[in-house]
């Protein structure tokens, strides 16, 4: 299996501290303990990511990875964490709202649910604000592995309900970061947007010259 490397960039709290870079960026946002980091960890085969906690929420930055020196992956602070002060969670909303809409760069935002969980208030205001705002995003549900597969295929259709419409629930991965079940699908899915991001931001440099 292909090891990605990741170099760690920065971590922002502001748009001034982004790093000015070119590559096709996704960005990773779910609620706190939903396994982002293990799911970003499975995604590239490493067994360790710089900027990762152990600890749910406490995450407090943006952190910019560069992957392979052709992507940028950015980790953003995970949102609904119950110990984490509201006053903490408003400063984060406003820094991650500021980031999604801002960054330019930004392709697409893998949004994680937890496959063992229905649909949350949070994630579906999450939703909902990304499609009010036009923003493209790829949904993974992850920790498959730990269902039967007859409680999987119940949760699957609960989250296709609740977040997709008849024309793309097939653009739901179901993901394992224990197995890497889904690894290749989301990897596809990430590799044609960038795709087409590059051949956008191509043709725009060309129509300056």
């Amino acid at each position: 299996m292909k090891v990605y490397s990741a170099e760690f960039l920065t971590g922002a709290v502001s748009a001034k501290q982004y790093p000015k870079v070119s590559h096709p960026e996704f960005a990773f946002a779910g609620q706190s303990n939903v396994g982002k980091s293990s799911l970003l960890k499975s995604l590239l085969n490493r067994k360790k990511l710089v900027r990762t906690s152990s600890t749910p929420g406490k995450t407090q930055e943006i952190n910019f990875f560069e992957i392979n020196e052709k992507l940028i992956f950015t980790d953003l602070p995970g949102y609904g964490f119950a110990r984490v002060p509201a006053s903490v969670q408003r400063k984060w909303q406003s820094m991650i709202e500021q980031y999604v809409l801002k960054r330019k760069s930004l392709t697409a935002l893998i949004f994680i649910v937890d496959l063992r969980r229905d649909p949350t208030q949070l994630d579906l205001e999450l939703k909902h604000w990304l499609d009010a705002n036009a923003i493209r995003y790829i949904l993974v549900a992850t920790k498959s592995d730990k269902l039967s597969a007859g409680e999987r295929s119940k949760q699957v259709r609960k989250i296709k309900q609740a977040f997709c419409t008849e024309e793309d629930s097939d653009k739901l991965v179901v993901y394992s970061s224990k197995n890497n079940l889904g690894r290749k699908e989301l990897w596809s899915q990430i590799t044609k947007l960038a795709n087409q991001q590059n051949a956008l931001t191509n043709a725009e440099e060309n129509q300056e010259r």
